[in-house]
């Protein structure tokens, strides 16, 4: 089959199509003819060779996929040849061709195209984790989304919408008004004010109940002094380092904060399968009626990888960036 190779770890110019050997399906695999995929800040660390596939995965780029079932294992039994599935991947999404734990599929909705389906798992399987999994959001509490245009960023202002909280968001400021336009109430540009001083305004010193974080040490004191008693921060990656100096955790103490790092492609297939299965109750219904949908910034022809993964690289993008295969 045809896929995107890595030359040898470096930047966006090492990625080559080529050929690699098709995979086969276990009895519990469907065999899936990839039509889109979508881009991961992993699948840019993993080109770079700092990230990595979990052992067994494949080693192909791509954690996502949307395509036609073409041949289901002896042991499936909930799809068939010719659906059309969408799910998320340990790594292969970048091929012709990718096997996907039948329980870790689901269905194409029928008003989503497969560039739209592509553009769903990851983020939403990631934002549903940190806000209702980790974060236990309820409805009428109030969240701040870091990075609130990045493809979890806006993934997660629709789905803390959908459970009825208060949403603040940080971005920069082209991307404000994306996110006000997805339902946030409150978008602060975090390059020109504080974000601490504005949250805080905002919601007359109170804070948030939840924070989902990205930039992790620069950011820290400034999180725990966002969060109301019992709050709740989630740190998803440390694009801003993994240092925080001159911290003084008495206010984790006195407010008794929760504070958790979480990642998703290392979890177990049990943990992964449980997620899938609660966001897709969760959401499914609101995909299908179009109350959330998936955010695509760009479109790419698979033959151009190079210049999406340049793309990503520069941080421009509101939502995420697809490959269309084939």
């Amino acid at each position: 089959m045809k896929a995107i190779l890595v030359k040898q770890p470096g930047g966006p110019e090492q990625l080559v199509l080529g050929e690699y050997e098709q995979p086969l399906p276990k009895p519990y695999e469907l065999l899936v003819r990839v039509q889109a995929t979508a881009l991961n800040r992993a699948d840019t660390l993993q080109r770079q060779g700092k990230y990595p596939p979990p052992k067994g995965a494949s080693p192909l780029l791509g954690l996502e996929m949307a395509g036609e079932v073409v041949e289901a294992g002896i042991s499936c039994s909930r799809f068939k040849k010719g659906d059309k599935v969408f799910g998320l991947l340990p790594g292969g999404g970048y091929a012709e061709y990718a096997v996907i734990n039948e329980s870790m599929a689901m269905p194409v909705p029928e008003n989503l195209s497969m560039e739209e389906a592509a553009a769903i798992p990851e983020v939403f399987l990631t934002a549903f984790q940190a806000l209702m999994w980790i974060g236990k959001l309820k409805p009428g509490e109030r969240t701040l989304i870091h990075a609130g245009a990045s493809g979890v960023g806006t993934a997660a202002i629709q789905l803390a919408r959908a459970q009825r909280a208060e949403v603040l968001v940080t971005a920069s400021g082209p991307k404000l008004q994306a996110c006000l336009d997805l339902g946030a109430n409150k978008a602060i540009n975090y390059q020109e004010v504080n974000f601490e001083d504005e949250v805080l305004a905002y919601t007359n010193s109170e804070g948030v109940d939840v924070i989902v974080d990205f930039i992790a040490g620069p950011y820290f004191k400034k999180n725990v002094q966002c969060l109301r008693l019992d709050g709740r921060m989630v740190l998803l990656a440390s694009l801003g380092g993994g240092n925080v100096s001159d911290l003084d955790l008495r206010s984790v103490l006195t407010k008794r904060l929760q504070i958790t790092g979480s990642t998703l492609r290392s979890r177990t297939l049990g943990y992964q399968i449980e997620l899938t299965e609660e966001m897709r109750a969760f959401a499914m219904p609101l995909f299908e009626s179009g109350i959330i949908m998936p955010v695509i910034d760009t479109v790419f022809d698979w033959k151009q990888v190079a210049e999406a993964h340049r793309y990503m690289e520069e941080n421009q993008n509101i939502g995420k960036i697809v490959l269309k295969v084939g």
